[in-house]
């Protein structure tokens, strides 16, 4: 079943997360000043509410003032995040990822050989 369009992330959203998954727990005015850009206490106030009813952050509230942090740890996002867009824009296939990435000189030789080392890494760790 498609998600719905309510259901995804926007970029703002998601810079709010990456203050909460690099900082831990935050309140409205924390998750503001960690911003790269300016914005209104009450947009960031607005967006947190947002994300909370969307189940992507949790909140409790301490001493007058809701305390954010992730519903969702960084890797299960992106993990599910990659899934969708390898899904939606490369038809399911990952090697069609990897083969656009070369194409487009993403991928240098250091990074190619990274790669190798990890999944022979990874390789070992499954016989394992």
């Amino acid at each position: 079943m498609p998600r719905q369009k309510s259901d995804q992330m926007t970029p703002l959203e998601l810079e709010i997360m990456q203050v909460l998954w690099e900082k831990g727990p935050a309140n409205v005015q924390t998750v503001q000043k960690e911003l790269k850009r300016e914005l209104a206490y009450t947009t960031v106030q607005t967006m947190l509410t947002v994300l909370h009813r969307k189940k992507r952050v949790k909140r409790i509230l301490k001493d007058k003032a809701y305390i954010y942090r992730p519903a969702v740890s960084r890797n299960k996002f992106t993990g599910q995040a990659l899934r969708e867009f390898v899904d939606r824009v490369f038809g399911g296939s990952a090697e069609g990822l990897v083969v656009s990435l070369l194409q487009e000189k993403q991928l240098t030789p250091e990074r190619l050989k990274a790669l190798h080392e990890l999944l022979d890494k990874e390789e070992a760790n499954d016989k394992n």
